[in-house]
């Protein structure tokens, strides 16, 4: 057996919705994501319910390797969701998603994902990841989330 220090790196990020956190939590879902993310795709969903819960499993990865992703605490109470994200032979990552409601009454999502590389190719991908970089994603999520709920409350106000 070998024991390996682990090539590691952790980056967090609180995204400023605009939205209550019981309005955006169902919108952390593989299918649901879908609504307001361009381009997202998961290439298979395992679900009883047909959308996030505990247990979950869906694969992404058509123009990236192919990842596995586990939905492995989900509470709708809390407003959390943990995931576990395996890509073989390079690295696996756990993504965890935390909302509470801010002193304006919408939401601040606390995102963190902490990548650990499992071969040559995840310590590069690792070395690499930086925090400009994960915040540029995240500002991207943020805007195309912020988007999608300005568009579902004008929607429900008649469209103005």
């Amino acid at each position: 057996m070998q024991i390996i220090d682990p090539v590691r790196v952790k980056r967090s990020y609180t995204l400023k919705l605009r939205g209550k956190p019981a309005d955006v939590f169902p919108l952390l879902c593989p299918v649901r994501e879908r609504e307001w993310t361009r381009g997202w795709d998961p290439l298979a969903v395992y679900s009883i319910s047909g959308f996030a819960e505990n247990d979950c499993i869906f694969t992404t990865g058509e123009e990236n390797p192919e990842s596995i992703w586990v939905i492995t605490h989900f509470d709708p109470l809390r407003h959390r969701i943990e995931m576990v994200k395996v890509t073989p032979g390079m690295t696996v990552a756990r993504i965890t998603i935390c909302l509470a409601k801010n002193e304006s009454g919408n939401t601040d999502a606390q995102v963190v994902y902490m990548y650990t590389a499992i071969g040559l190719e995840g310590e590069r991908f690792v070395k690499e990841y930086s925090q400009e970089f994960f915040d540029e994603f995240m500002q991207f999520s943020e805007s195309a989330l912020n988007s999608f709920l300005d568009k579902c409350r004008k929607e429900e106000n008649g469209g103005t």
